[in-house]
């Protein structure tokens, strides 16, 4: 058998696996869960709608004031903000005839989690 027949089953580069890890990486359930957020979030006007929403003080707002500046039809918007009540990164309540919609704070902070990186770690190529 030459050397390039030669299996690589357990072969260790050096270094590798050297690199403690700051935080534990994610489990199945949790990946699967942050993916349906991060989707939802794919879309630029979801993005916007959220942003509009998080953005007002106490991250609550009206349909009819999210809807400002976005150019897509009502029924477009409704089904937005409906992704994105199932992702889990808001919440809906309706009073009188207006639907107000409000952040998910525990939400928005998951994602901004597993988006962070230790101050001061370089990633080399």
């Amino acid at each position: 058998m030459s050397k390039s027949e030669l299996p690589l089953i357990g072969v260790v580069t050096p270094g590798c696996g050297a690199t403690p890890r700051t935080r534990p990486p994610l489990d199945a359930e949790n990946a699967v869960e942050l993916a349906g957020m991060f989707k939802a979030l794919s879309d630029p006007v979801r993005l916007r709608l959220l942003s509009a929403i998080a953005s007002r003080a106490g991250q609550e707002a009206c349909v009819c004031d999210v809807s400002d500046g976005v150019d897509v039809s009502q029924p477009t918007i409704s089904h937005h903000l409906k992704v994105l009540r199932e992702a889990g990164l808001l919440t809906s309540e309706r009073r009188a005839s207006w639907v107000y919609y409000r952040a998910v704070p525990e939400a928005l902070q998951r994602l901004s989690d597993i988006l962070a990186i230790e101050a001061g770690l370089r990633v080399s190529a």
